[in-house]
C-alpha cells in the first residue's frame, strides 16, 4: 500500500486512506506537460473540475493544478460529510420521536457518534472516486498535484514532489475557492477552535459545544450536534438566525432548533474566549446582560473568506480583494483578458451548484469568444437556488419581498402554510410554509421561499419555472401528485389565482349562469 500522509484528512482510517488516494494520491508524478496549454485550471474543487472537464471533453489540452484535495470543500468538508452527519442526526431524533408512529423504543438502546462519523467518512470515500486524480486523467487532463503561482500574464510555475514546472496558456481559470472566515475574538486562536476543515475529524461527541455564528453552516451544525446529545449553544450577533431570509422562515427554523435542545442565543456580542481548565469559556454580552458559555470545543460558523493569497494575481495583472476575491465581469473574465475566475473565489453565491454553473459560463466565454458564433454567457442569466439543510429545511430563488420593492418592482406574495396540505399533516411534518412572490400585473414569478421537511428537493419546480420564463400561471395549471408536500406550491399559486378573481368578474359569470339555465 502507498504512504499515506494522515495529516491531510485525519483520523488514520481505512476510509481516509482511500478518500486521499483518489484525491491527493501520495505517489503521484506529475506530467511532463505540454508546450502550451488551451486553458489552465487553478484549484480543482467544484468550479475547476467541471471547468477541466468539459473544456477536454470538447476537445481542448487542459492542465489541472490543486495543492491540497481535489473535490474541493464540497467533498472533503462541506456539502458530503455535513449532509450524511445531518442523516444521521436525523436518524436519531427519529427514533426519539417515533412513539408517535406507534414505536415502542427498548431499553438499552445505544447511540454511537463514533459509527455515524464512520459511516460518513466511507460514504466520502466512495463519493471521491468520481473526482480523483485518475479519473481525470483518464478525462484527458493534465493533473498537476503542487503549489500553482502565475509569473506572468501567460504563465503558471507548478512546485511539486519532482521539482518546478513552468505551464504557458492561452486562458487560465481561477478557481481556488474560498476558507472559513474565523471571527477576530480576542483569545479565540489561543483557546483553539473547530471550523468546517476540521469538525469532521472528531471521532467522539463533544458534551459540550459552543457555537459562533447562526448561518447556514451554524444552524445545520448546531442542531446535528444537539441531536447527537450533546449540549449546544448557538451565538448569533443579529437579532435572529438566518439573517438573510424572511424573518418568519428564519423562526420556523429557530424553532426546530430549539426543539432540538439548542439554546439560541441572539444578539450576542463576544468579547473574549479563554481557556479554563480542560474547557473552553466564550465570553459574551446579550440582551439578559452578560454571560459566559463552558464548552468542549467551539466551533466557529461565520462566513467564509477567498483563497487569493499566494498565486501570484499581481504578476498576472488580475485585480482581486482579500474580502471579496477576484474581481471579474459578468462574462467571468478578470482585468487580465486571458484569465477567467469561477465559484467561491469570485461569487457572493458559494454553493457547489453556483459554481458548477458558473463553470458553464466560463467555458464559452474563454474558450468560444464571440466570433465562433457562440455568443457569450453572462452569470446574470443565473437562477440560483439555495437550502438551509436544517429541520426544517428553508430553501430560497430570486428576490425578496423587499429586493423587489427596492428595485422598484410591484410584488404581490402568496403564502400557503404546510399545516393546510394533507401530506405534510400525515407526515407529521406541518411546520412551514410555500411562499411566491409575483410581479403585480404581469403573473411573472420573481421568487420564492419554502420552508418544509423537503424545501431543497421542492425548491426546484420553482427555479426551473423562473429558469424558462414561465409565469405563475403555469403553476395553476401544473397537476400535482396527491398527496405529496409539494402541492403547498401549486395551492400557493392558486391564491393568486383567487386574488384575481374579481368581483366584476363574478358578477359576470353569475349573469351568466343566469341565462344558461
Amino acid at each position: 500500500m502507498t504512504r499515506h500522509d494522515e495529516s491531510l484528512m485525519p483520523p488514520d482510517d481505512e476510509a481516509n486512506r482511500q478518500l486521499v488516494e483518489n484525491v491527493h494520491p501520495p505517489d503521484w508524478v506529475n506530467p511532463d506537460g505540454a508546450a502550451r496549454y488551451n486553458l489552465v485550471v487553478l484549484g480543482a474543487g467544484t468550479a475547476g473540475l467541471v471547468t477541466a472537464a468539459i473544456a477536454a471533453g470538447i476537445g481542448a489540452r487542459v492542465a489541472l493544478i490543486e495543492r491540497h484535495l481535489m473535490g474541493g470543500d464540497c467533498l472533503n468538508v462541506g456539502c458530503v460529510p455535513s449532509k450524511a452527519l445531518i442523516r444521521a442526526a436525523r436518524a436519531w431524533a427519529d427514533v426519539g420521536r417515533a412513539a408517535a408512529f406507534g414505536v415502542q423504543v427498548l431499553e438499552g438502546l445505544k447511540n454511537d457518534f463514533g459509527a455515524a462519523m464512520a459511516r460518513m467518512r466511507q460514504l466520502r470515500a466512495r463519493l471521491s472516486k468520481m473526482d480523483s486524480a485518475q479519473r481525470f486523467a483518464g478525462l484527458g487532463v493534465d493533473v498537476f498535484i503542487g503549489e500553482g503561482r502565475f509569473t506572468g500574464v501567460d504563465t503558471i510555475e507548478v512546485t511539486g514532489r519532482a521539482g518546478r514546472r513552468t505551464l504557458r496558456f492561452a486562458r487560465a481559470a481561477v478557481c481556488t475557492g474560498a476558507r472559513p472566515a474565523v471571527p477576530a475574538i480576542p483569545g479565540l486562536e489561543q483557546a483553539g477552535c473547530l471550523t468546517n476543515e476540521t469538525v469532521f475529524t472528531l471521532t467522539e461527541l463533544p458534551a459540550r459545544l459552543a457555537v459562533i455564528g447562526a448561518g447556514p453552516i451554524g444552524c445545520e451544525l448546531a442542531q446535528s450536534f444537539a441531536r447527537f446529545g450533546s449540549r449546544v449553544t448557538l451565538l448569533e450577533q443579529a437579532g435572529r438566525i438566518l439573517a438573510r431570509e424572511d424573518a418568519d422562515a428564519a423562526a420556523l427554523v429557530q424553532a426546530g432548533l430549539e426543539r432540538d435542545g439548542v439554546t439560541v442565543v441572539l444578539n450576542a456580542r463576544i468579547s473574549q474566549a479563554e481557556v479554563r481548565g480542560r474547557e473552553k469559556l466564550v465570553r459574551y454580552a446579550a440582551d439578559a446582560g452578560k454571560a459566559e458559555v463552558a464548552a468542549d470545543h467551539i466551533l466557529a460558523g461565520a462566513g467564509r473568506a477567498p483563497n487569493v493569497e499566494g498565486l501570484g494575481l499581481e504578476e498576472a495583472g488580475v485585480e482581486y480583494d482579500r474580502k471579496q476575491g477576484v474581481t471579474v465581469t459578468d462574462r467571468l473574465q478578470t482585468s487580465n483578458p486571458r484569465i477567467y475566475a469561477a465559484g467561491d473565489i469570485c461569487s457572493a453565491f458559494k454553493f457547489t451548484h453556483a459554481a458548477d454553473a458558473m463553470a458553464q459560463v466560463l467555458i464559452q466565454n474563454a474558450l468560444f469568444p464571440h466570433p465562433l458564433g457562440l455568443g457569450h454567457a453572462s452569470t446574470k442569466s443565473l437562477i440560483i437556488p439555495w437550502c438551509t439543510y436544517t429541520q426544517p429545511e428553508l430553501a430560497h430563488v430570486g428576490l425578496y419581498e423587499s429586493e423587489a420593492a427596492d428595485r422598484g418592482l410591484a410584488v404581490e406574495t402568496f403564502t400557503y402554510k404546510l399545516d393546510e396540505v394533507d401530506r405534510a399533516v400525515l407526515d407529521g411534518e406541518e411546520e412551514g410554509f410555500a411562499r411566491l412572490h409575483v410581479r403585480k400585473g404581469t403573473g411573472q414569478l420573481l421568487g420564492a421561499t419554502i420552508v418544509a421537511a423537503h424545501a431543497g428537493e421542492m425548491i426546484g419546480e420553482v427555479t426551473a419555472l423562473m429558469q424558462a420564463g414561465k409565469g405563475v400561471d403555469t403553476l395553476t395549471r401544473t397537476i400535482h401528485p396527491y398527496p405529496t408536500q409539494a402541492e403547498a406550491i401549486k395551492k400557493a399559486a392558486v391564491l393568486w389565482r383567487k386574488a384575481h378573481f374579481t368581483p366584476r368578474m363574478k358578477s359576470l359569470l353569475s349573469t351568466y349562469f343566469t341565462w344558461t339555465r
